[in-house]
């Protein structure tokens, strides 16, 4: 009874984290332990009698299941659905909050617009430095000091106290050398980081404030005010490191470091982790549960013949080494504790029950933090780790006309697949389809590079040139590694995108993997679940594509980039600026289930001179693709973009200026380079999209025909309110809002409806409704929770 009573509390309280995403979460869980105590009250109340009487017929049949002895008390459903209200009011509790001496609450309005003041921060190094994409030194520092400067010849104002952690980037020559614990000063720009401004983004606003951090800061030159080195883990994590890529070089060197201690705390290049992300070998860069294993089972191994007492205080040594070096993150304290919960059977005599540490190990680590119930890595972790604990088993059964080597390797990557699918068809929309057969053959690889790195950075530590030469020995395995990674990533379509899955969906298919495990008739027809499941992903993304009319105007700096949905052909017009591509088009792409363009339209605005096009070709297809181009244009992307269409068998079509194009789905023309004008005509709306124009311009322009009055105006701020008043659209949309109070206010008590990408994200039209903002939708809904 206490085992099964302990285990409706710890799954009510995390059912009440869960729960938080509801409106009333609390009321919900509450009202769910008072029907369970009403629920189980009656049966209750029926076996203590029979037992009272001495019923042993009935003892014997229900024993160790419906007995008094081993059903919970109906208190103990009362007393579960307080521990989830609770739960939901220790998560709002938890969440972080900015204090008044944070430094977030000293970024000037205008360090968020054109107007930027320097500032000098002073703090303490916390972490180790990384590198971004956009090649910058990064780190986190805890701000401790605030100067306000003027000019470069030193402070302004009183230096502030301050607190808070803070997102700094600096230029690479100045995070070299950083280390955790350092007394800096940095001088910079403060800023507060934004949400995400289109769908399918990343969220930076979010992940920062999960970090309990509510501001970033640009920096421009560090100061050191500490030289002295303080002890540290990282100081041996880096003697790994270093002594690894010695003879092993980059990218091999790297990796191996990775998959011992983990990619965030290796700095790996991002090709390499973007690539085992594509193929779906990123669990072998996040160090948990595979690493704890086999230092337990090599320590336990070696120490055999010792006393039971040697073998744990070793074990213990070597797991609290693991999370020293790797960090206290989710996944790896999940892994320790369990490893801890083996040490504790050994010490016992005692078979582990491996779903009652796994549930132990979610409840401490949420009481802990609360907040990682939304942390993705947590999410994984303890989802594949579910998956290879109940779903493993069954499949090797099934597999039982193999040798039991090759049915291992083919039912540990498939249950961990089965369990963590749906919650990445949720976040990502993408299905690394080799995935599986991946995981089968590198498998072996993976535990050869595992164990060979460990044994490496061992012996690193103790002399630098030994672990660099065994670790040589890992360079075949390693790159092999990548080899089948590039192999598979190279194959026709090695990732599909399926669209975002609702979270009744994904409900629904848990729903459907939890019945294939705990009830008779599911556990026969196993198949129909996975059938059910694949119709549940798929009917309603095609559905959607198949009747969806949509135009995307995606908030972007420098160059319009429109997206039209016409019923599963898909228009794109311009590409944006470089990074665009990546982080912007493709992820919404994703997220809708597109994984091919039909048409796209490239016409080059003012101010873009490096295209995203060769980013979006690397991920999807093109059919069709129409370039207004001109002669004195360099031709090297050209020639690069014509040889990515060839491999598809797509479609290179010069236009020239004033050539009217119709894809079917939109007729554009491009009428002006020099401003520049693109007119294009959508589902019967005549939209205008305007480069920077001058006022005088703009009766010219008018006179020549070249601008006529349309439904839909883009163009950047610094033109609108001159456009706007000689061609009164319906709707004008502009990339930012630096306008002052008096002319936004006198071009709002127009007619025209005004947006802008930068303060209201995506602009969004369909037939049946009106113009949208993505930021008002998403602010919408979350209100409502």
């Amino acid at each position: 009874m206490m085992q099964s009573s302990g285990v409706i509390i710890c799954l009510s309280y995390i059912l009440g984290l869960l729960f938080t995403a509801v409106p009333w979460g609390g009321a919900w869980i509450l009202g769910l332990g008072i029907l369970g105590a009403i629920f189980f009250r009656a049966s209750y109340i029926s076996l203590w009698k029979f037992a009272q009487k001495g019923e042993k017929s009935i003892t014997k049949a229900k024993a160790g299941t419906n007995t008094p002895l081993n059903t919970p008390h109906p208190r103990v459903w009362l007393i579960a659905g307080l521990v989830g209200l609770l739960a939901t009011l220790y998560f709002q509790l938890r969440i972080p909050q900015p204090g008044e001496k944070d430094i977030s609450q000293f970024v000037s309005a205008e360090n968020n617009s054109n107007q930027e003041q320097l500032v000098i921060v002073r703090g303490e190094v916390a972490g180790t430095p990384r590198l971004t994409r956009s090649q910058r030194g990064q780190f986190w520092l805890e701000a401790t000091q605030l100067d306000e400067v003027k000019n470069d010849q030193g402070p302004a104002s009183v230096p502030k106290g301050v607190t808070g952690k803070l997102y700094v980037t600096v230029p690479i020559l100045q995070s070299t050398g950083l280390y955790p614990g350092q007394q800096i000063a940095v001088t910079g720009m403060l800023y507060k980081p934004k949400a995400a401004s289109n769908p399918g983004a990343f969220d930076f606003q979010k992940y920062l404030k999960q970090e309990g951090t509510f501001a970033g800061l640009v920096g421009k030159q560090i100061n050191f005010i500490d030289e002295d080195r303080k002890w540290g883990w990282w100081q041996i994590r880096e003697q790994i490191v270093r002594s690894q890529v010695r003879w092993l070089g980059v990218p091999e060197g790297p990796l191996v470091s990775a998959m011992v201690l983990g990619s965030k705390a290796v700095d790996l290049p991002y090709d390499i982790r973007d690539l085992f992300v594509k193929v779906g070998l990123a669990h072998a860069l996040a160090a948990s549960g595979f690493q704890t294993s086999l230092i337990l089972g090599v320590i336990l191994q070696l120490t055999r013949r010792a006393k039971k007492g040697t073998q744990i205080i070793f074990g213990a040594l070597g797991l609290i080494t693991f999370l020293c070096l790797a960090g206290f993150q989710a996944a790896i304290l999940r892994a320790v504790i369990m490893g801890f919960a083996a040490l504790i059977g050994l010490a016992l005599d005692r078979k582990v029950q491996q779903l009652g540490s796994l549930l132990l190990a979610a409840t401490l680590l949420l009481l802990f933090n609360p907040l990682w119930i939304w942390d993705l890595g947590f999410q994984l972790s303890f989802l594949a780790t579910l998956g290879l604990i109940v779903t493993a088993t069954p499949i090797t059964k099934r597999l039982d006309w193999l040798p039991p080597a090759i049915a291992a390797l083919i039912s540990v990557p498939l249950a961990a697949t089965i369990w963590t699918l749906p919650l990445l068809l949720q976040v990502f929309s993408v299905v690394a389809v080799y995935s599986v057969p991946l995981n089968i053959i590198t498998t072996p690889l993976i535990s050869v590079i595992s164990i060979g790195g460990m044994i490496s950075g061992l012996a690193s530590l103790i002399l630098p040139d030994l672990g660099s030469t065994l670790a040589s020995f890992l360079y075949y395995p390693t790159h092999w590694l990548i080899q089948l990674a590039e192999f598979f990533a190279d194959l026709p379509g090695s990732s599909v995108a399926v669209g975002s899955i609702s979270t009744w969906q994904m409900i629904v298919i848990y729903g459907l993997i939890i019945s294939t495990r705990l009830l008779r008739w599911w556990q026969k027809r196993w198949w129909f679940a996975g059938l059910m499941a694949i119709v549940l992903v798929i009917i309603p993304v095609w559905h959607s594509t198949n009747n969806l009319l949509r135009i995307t105007l995606l908030a972007t700096d420098k160059e319009p980039v429109l997206v039209i949905q016409d019923q599963g052909k898909v228009t794109l017009v311009n590409s944006g600026d470089e990074g665009t591509g990546r982080f912007t088009i493709l992820p919404f792409l994703q997220q809708q289930g597109i994984n091919q363009i039909d048409s796209t339209i490239s016409s080059k605005f003012l101010g873009n001179e490096n295209d995203a096009w060769l980013e979006i070709m690397e991920s999807l297809r093109i059919n069709n693709f129409y370039a207004y181009t001109s002669k004195s244009e360099n031709n090297i992307e050209t020639q690069s973009i014509q040889q990515k269409l060839q491999k598809y068998k797509g479609i290179y079509q010069p236009l020239t200026l004033g050539q009217t194009v119709n894809t079917g789905a939109i007729i554009a023309q491009f009428i002006n380079d020099k401003s520049p004008i693109l007119k294009l005509q959508i589902f019967g709306q005549n939209w205008l999209l305007v480069g920077s124009v001058k006022s005088q311009q703009i009766t010219q322009l008018l006179k020549s025909g070249d601008l006529s009055r349309p439904q839909v105006l883009w163009c950047p701020s610094e033109s609108l309110q001159d456009l706007v008043v000689a061609l009164q659209p319906q709707v004008a949309i502009a990339s930012a809002n630096n306008l002052d109070s008096k002319t936004l206010s006198a071009l709002s008590k127009g007619q025209t409806k005004l947006f802008f990408t930068g303060r209201d994200g995506a602009i969004q039209w369909t037939p049946k409704g009106d113009f949208e903002a993505f930021i008002q939708v998403t602010e919408n809904k979350s209100s409502d929770l």
